[in-house]
C-alpha cells in the first residue's frame, strides 16, 4: 500500500512540474528517479511528514534534483553511465590518495595544477583538496565555517581556476575530492545574515532561542568540542538578541535540519560541487546533523536517515559521485556511517579508519602491537560496496578513540596508558624525543589529542637537530612502516601533504593571531618546495623517503589482493612486536600476500612452522615484494628487522 502512495505522489509531482523542467530530455533521470523515488519518499515522509507543506516540499526536492541534472555536464553524465555499468570501481586498488591546503601545498588553485607532475612521479591518483569555500577572514576555522557555499575564496582562485583544475585531473586520470560542510554556516553567511535581521524563515535555518530555558536543557546531556577555546554549545547574538547554537566555536551556527528548506538547500550544494567535477565529496561532521534534547547529539539516527536521502537523491542525478563521511567516532558507530543494507553504501561508500590510525601510533609508542592486534578486531567489518581512508596523518589531531575494554586487556589501565601516549609524542616521556603539542587537554583526568608533523612525532625533528644518523635512520624507517601498514590494509591510502619528504613541525602559525591559539596549524605547513627537490638527490632524506614510498605505491596497484573486497585475513603471531595480516584474490589462483611488521627497535623472529600450517613459506625461500630482496626459510625463524616490514607473496 505504501508503494502505491509513493507512485501516486510521484506522478502528482510530474505532472506539477515547471515547464522548464518537464520538456527537457531527462532520460536517464527520469530512469533513476523512479528506481529510488520509493526510498526517497519514504525517508522525505519519516524526517518531514507531519509538516502540512510536505507535499510541496517534496515537490521543489525533486525539481531541486532535476535542475543539477540538467546543468550536468555531458562529460560527468558520460562518466555516471560508466561508473553505474562498474559499480565497484573505487574498491580497485589502483586509488592512491593525498589531502592537501590548496594555499599550503601551492599557494592557489593555478598553482595546485602546477604541481600535478609531483603527485603523479608518487603515484598519488586521488586528490584531497581541502576546504575552498569563502570564509570570513579571521573567523574561517581552517576553511570549515563557510561565508558562501558556491564561491571559491579569492585566496585560492575563482571557480573557472576549479573548472580547469578538475579537466586537467580528468585528462590524468586523477580523482578530485572536495569538502562540504554540512553542520553549520558562518555567521556571516546570508542567511544567519537574514536571520540576524529578524527574518523569521532563517532564523528557523538554525537553532535560536529567546533565553536560556532551552539551551540550558541541551548543555545537560551536549559534551563540549573544543572546551578550551569554545566552551558551551550556545552564543549569544546580541543583534538578532537570541542564544543560537554553535557546537564547534561561536562564529559557526548550527544548521537545523528539522526544517527541510536546509536539507533541500544543503542538497543543491551537494549537486552544485558534483556538476562542477568532484567525483567524490568529503561530507564534513556529519555525525553532529541531527539536534535531540535529552542526548548528544551526535550520531542520532535521523543524521543517518539525512545522508541515506542524500544519497539516494546524488544517485538520482550524479550517481557517479562517492560520499566520504567525515565522523571521527566510536568503530561501532563509524561502521553505521556507511548504511544498514548487507551489501552496498547507502549513506556514505567511504570512512575514515580512525581507529586504525590510532592504533597504529599507539604500537609506535608502546613498541608492541598488543593493542593493535586486540583492538583491530573492534573493528567492525564493512559493507562490500564500502571502503576505508587508510590514513597515518591528516589535517587534524590524533585522538585516542580505542575503547577502555580494548585497553584494559592488552594489559594496561586506561586513563594511565593515555596519558602516557600523551607524554611519549609531546616528548615529556625520557624514552621519547617526540615534538607534538597536546590539542584538547583534559586537566582533570590528563587526557589530550595530539598535534605535530608525522615527521616530528617519530622523532625526525629531533634526530637531524642532532645529527644523529642512526637516529635518522630509524625515524625513516617508522615513517615507512606506518605507511606499509596503510598501503596493504585494505581501503583507499590517504597521505598527507609533505609527509612523503619528511616536513616537519612549522611554528609560523604562533606569529598569525587568528591561528596561534589552535596548534593543530603546526602540521599545516607551507609546502618547501627546495625540500621537494631533494627528493631526486641520493642519500638526502627526501630521497629515501619519497622514493620508499613511491616504490610501495607502485608495487600496491600491481597486486590485486590489494583491492578492497573484504579480503583481508588477520592472523595471530606468538610475538607481541609483530603485526601480520593476509590479503588474497581468489580470482587469480588463490594469490595472497603475506604482510608482516615490526614495532619494535630490535629484529624480532617470526616461527615458520605455524605459518606453514596456515599455508604461508612452502618453499625454501620467499621474496620481498618491496625491496625485491630473497630470504632464506631454511631455519626455524625468519628474522624481521627492526621497525621494518615485509610483504610477501604467496
Amino acid at each position: 500500500m505504501y508503494e502505491q502512495i509513493s507512485h501516486s505522489l510521484l506522478n502528482d509531482v510530474l505532472i506539477a512540474l515547471k515547464p522548464e523542467i518537464k520538456y527537457q530530455k531527462l532520460q536517464h533521470f527520469y530512469t533513476r528517479l523512479g528506481a529510488n523515488f520509493y526510498a526517497i519518499h519514504s525517508l522525505f515522509c519519516s524526517l518531514y511528514g507531519d509538516r502540512p507543506d510536505f507535499k510541496k516540499q517534496m515537490l521543489h526536492l525533486v525539481e531541486t534534483m532535476a535542475r543539477q541534472y540538467i546543468r550536468r555536464p555531458a562529460h560527468l553524465k558520460k562518466t555516471d553511465l560508466a561508473r553505474e555499468k562498474d559499480h565497484n570501481w573505487f574498491l580497485s586498488q589502483q586509488w592512491v590518495g593525498m589531502a592537501l591546503y590548496c594555499d599550503g601545498f601551492a599557494d592557489d588553485l593555478k598553482g595546485v595544477q602546477s604541481r600535478l607532475n609531483y603527485l603523479q612521479d608518487l603515484g598519488v591518483n586521488l586528490v584531497h583538496i581541502m576546504p575552498i569555500c569563502d570564509c570570513p577572514e579571521g573567523k574561517s576555522d581552517g576553511g570549515y565555517a563557510i561565508r558562501d557555499f558556491r564561491k571559491v575564496d579569492s585566496r585560492f582562485g575563482t571557480l573557472k581556476d576549479l573548472d580547469e583544475l578538475a579537466a586537467n585531473l580528468r585528462k590524468r586520470d586523477m580523482l578530485l575530492t572536495l569538502d562540504v560542510v554540512m553542520n553549520h554556516t558562518s555567521d556571516q553567511h546570508e542567511w544567519a545574515q537574514k536571520a540576524r535581521a529578524g527574518d523569521k524563515a532563517f532564523q528557523n535555518y538554525y537553532f535560536t532561542f529567546d533565553d536560556r530555558q532551552t539551551p540550558d536543557i541541551f548543555e545537560e546531556s551536549m559534551p563540549e568540542v573544543f572546551p578550551e577555546t569554545a566552551p558551551g554549545n550556545f552564543t549569544w547574538d546580541a543583534v538578532m538578541g537570541k542564544w543560537v547554537m554553535t557546537v564547534f566555536n561561536s562564529y559557526q551556527w548550527d544548521l537545523n535540519y528539522r526544517n527541510p528548506a536546509v536539507f533541500i538547500e544543503m542538497l543543491d550544494i551537494i549537486l552544485f560541487w558534483a556538476n562542477h567535477g568532484a567525483d567524490i565529496l568529503r561530507l564534513d561532521a556529519v555525525a553532529f546533523l541531527w539536534k535531540k534534547m535529552g542526548s548528544s547529539c551526535q550520531n542520532e539516527r535521523e543524521a543517518h536517515q539525512i545522508l541515506q536521502l542524500m544519497k539516494d537523491c546524488c544517485q538520482v542525478t550524479a550517481p557517479g559521485v562517492l560520499f566520504i563521511a567525515e565522523a571521527i567516532v566510536a568503530p561501532t558507530e563509524i561502521i553505521k556511517y556507511f548504511g544498514e543494507d548487507a551489501i552496498n553504501a547507502k549513506e556514505c561508500e567511504i570512512a575514515y579508519n580512525a581507529t586504525f590510525m590510532a592504533l597504529l601510533w599507539e604500537a609506535v609508542a608502546t613498541k608492541n602491537t598488543t593493542l593493535l592486534n586486540i583492538g583491530i578486531h573492534s573493528i567492525p567489518e564493512k559493507l562490500e560496496r564500502a571502503t576505508w581512508l587508510n590514513y597515518v596523518r591528516c589535517h587534524d589531531d590524533i585522538g585516542w578513540g580505542f575503547s577502555d575494554a580494548d585497553i584494559i586487556a592488552a594489559g594496561y589501565d586506561p586513563q594511565l596508558h593515555r596519558r602516557f601516549l600523551v607524554d611519549y609524542f609531546t616528548g615529556s616521556h625520557e624514552a621519547s624525543q617526540a615534538k607534538g603539542l597536546a590539542f584538547g587537554k583534559n586537566e582533570k583526568t590528563g587526557d589530550a589529542r595530539i598535534s605535530g608533523a608525522l615527521a616530528s612525532l617519530v622523532s625526525l625533528e629531533s634526530a637531524l637537530e642532532n645529527n644523529d644518523a642512526e637516529a635518522i635512520d630509524a625515524a625513516i624507517k617508522v615513517i615507512l612502516l606506518l605507511h606499509s601498514m596503510i598501503f596493504a590494509f585494505g581501503g583507499i591510502p590517504l597521505l598527507y601533504y609533505g609527509d612523503a619528504i619528511g616536513t616537519l613541525n612549522d611554528d609560523a602559525y604562533l606569529n598569525d593571531e587568528n591561528k596561534s591559539n589552535d596548534n593543530r596549524w603546526m602540521h599545516r605547513p607551507k609546502m618547501d618546495w627546495d625540500k621537494a627537490a631533494r627528493r631526486k638527490q641520493p642519500g638526502t632524506t627526501e630521497y629515501r623517503l619519497f622514493n620508499a614510498i613511491k616504490k610501495m605505491i607502485s608495487v600496491r596497484k600491481e597486486i590485486s589482493a590489494f583491492a578492497d573486497r573484504n579480503n583481508r585475513e588477520l592472523l595471530h603471531v606468538d610475538n607481541m612486536h609483530l603485526f601480520a595480516f593476509s590479503r588474497f584474490d581468489q580470482t587469480i589462483s588463490q594469490s595472497r600476500v603475506l604482510v608482516i611488521g615490526n614495532f619494535d627497535t630490535e629484529p624480532q623472529s617470526l616461527a615458520l612452522e605455524p605459518m606453514r600450517r596456515l599455508g604461508f613459506f612452502q618453499y625454501d625461500t620467499v621474496k620481498d615484494l618491496c625491496s625485491g630482496e630473497t630470504l632464506s626459510l631454511l631455519g626455524e625463524a625468519l628474522m624481521i628487522p627492526a621497525l621494518s616490514f615485509y610483504w610477501f607473496q604467496t
